[in-house]
């Protein structure tokens, strides 16, 4: 017999939807609706009257060619981040799942970065990589790499890549660890009698059964790389050298707070949600396809 949820009224079910439900409107939907309507508007110096433009901050937006270097600068960062965030996770996850002596406080403490704040983890990663007192700088200087993020765009985009993958390494290693916990041993100890190895045990019988963990960290890691990566780029490069590591977030930001330019920012923001949706459906169209549940 199938235990079902009652109500005694009709008002109940509708009062425990209501803080959510206010939530989702206040902080996603009404910010998404004042940056649609910004973004066709213009505003004079003063902020006292606004003009409405149709799609004229979209074409200006586009036709900037620091807006277009922006959009291959965010590419590589997230797509670069989203792996190395996954497979290091991936390979720690499997590493813990072997671990039998001291395993709680091994787990404990790669949870512990997803506790840090992404401009504090900006911050501590800065320490570690300072021209000057870094010891990770020190290192390198010692093995012939000259090493000065703050004049080397490549190396400034290197750094706020790691910083970021490391950020959000815990968080998939959480769940990566779940998966594999929840796979039968039974199939596991199969396999080796059957002479698979380790390597092939993972890769014909582990990896396939994590897909459905795999794709749902892909989904949101790369949310969270479009739009929680802000911090870490303004504690650590402030998007410079030259516009090297100006992501999409960053340049919103800049664009509406330094530059007071709030129509080409809520359009800049407007594409980058568009940019964000239209890979969630892509990835549910086409990458889901290939998960195994």
């Amino acid at each position: 017999m199938i235990k079902r949820a009652t109500f005694g009224g009709v008002a109940l079910p509708y009062a425990l939807l209501l803080p959510q439900i206010a939530i989702t409107l206040i902080f996603f939907f009404w910010p998404a609706g004042e940056a649609l309507f910004q973004a066709v508007h213009v505003q004079d110096a003063l902020g006292l009257k606004t003009r409405f433009v149709w799609f004229e901050n979209f074409e200006r937006v586009f036709s900037d060619g620091y807006y277009l270097a922006s959009l291959r600068i965010t590419a590589v960062f997230t797509l670069a981040s989203c792996l190395l965030a996954m497979g290091f996770a991936l390979l720690l996850a499997v590493m813990a799942d072997r671990v039998i002596r001291g395993a709680g406080a091994y787990k404990t403490l790669l949870i512990w970065p997803y506790a840090v704040a992404p401009a504090l983890a900006g911050v501590l990663w800065g320490f570690m990589f300072n021209p000057t007192i870094g010891v990770v700088a020190h290192a390198l200087d010692a093995v012939g790499i000259k090493w000065n993020y703050y004049v080397d765009g490549d190396q400034a985009l290197f750094l706020v890549t790691i910083a970021a993958a490391w950020k959000y390494v815990s968080y998939s290693f959480i769940f990566f660890l779940a998966g594999l916990q929840s796979i039968p041993r039974s199939v596991i100890e199969a396999a080796a009698i059957d002479g698979a190895g380790p390597t092939k045990r993972f890769w014909t019988i582990v990896f396939p059964l994590l897909s459905p963990t795999t794709f749902f960290l892909l989904v949101l890691n790369l949310v969270h790389l479009f739009f929680e990566s802000f911090g870490i780029v303004h504690a650590l490069t402030q998007g410079g050298p030259g516009r090297a590591t100006e992501i999409l977030v960053f340049r919103v930001w800049s664009d509406g707070y330094r530059g007071q330019d709030y129509g080409g920012s809520a359009a800049q923001s407007v594409v980058l949600m568009a940019i964000v949706i239209a890979l969630t459906v892509i990835q549910f169209r086409y990458v889901e396809r290939k998960v195994h549940y």
